[in-house]
């Protein structure tokens, strides 16, 4: 059997991510496009995604910006966590407006990953929320913690 490519393991890694990722599943967050440390992941506004003010709560924002996130870093078939994230609150988004996460990585260097994710709003492309992400490979994949 010959050697997956690149692509074929982040695709791979993606979808099993995605499939265990019980946030996303509930936030109803798809995917459209994968590669080796990039992930476009989309979304859209509900009622229970609201704020006070009527428009979508940061909560929701950071949401898929840091499912996109993590996603990209662990695209490369090695486990990875978050370590630290950043986030830039640019516009608001409404009920049922549709939502696009892009991740893309800037630079992997040992085990720590860089990455920034755009969050934009699909009708006119307005930038919504940028994020930077911090990664860290793990030596192994996680598991339940000391009994």
């Amino acid at each position: 059997m010959p050697d997956r490519t690149e692509h074929e393991v982040a695709e791979e890694s993606v979808a099993r991510f995605l499939s265990g990722d019980a946030a996303a599943r509930a936030l109803g967050i798809t995917v459209s496009r994968v590669a080796p440390g990039a992930v476009t992941a989309h979304m859209t506004i509900g009622p229970e995604m609201l704020n006070g003010h009527g428009t979508a709560h940061g909560a929701a924002l950071f949401a898929v910006a840091d499912i996109a996130f993590a996603m990209a870093c662990n695209s490369h078939g090695r486990p990875a966590v978050g370590r630290s994230c950043s986030i830039e609150y640019l516009a608001p988004a409404s009920l049922g407006e549709a939502v696009t996460a892009t991740a893309v990585e800037r630079s992997v260097v040992g085990r720590g990953g860089i990455y920034d994710v755009a969050v934009t709003r699909d009708a006119d492309g307005r930038l919504l929320a940028e994020l930077r992400g911090h990664s860290r490979e793990l030596g192994a994949a996680p598991g339940p913690g000391p009994g």
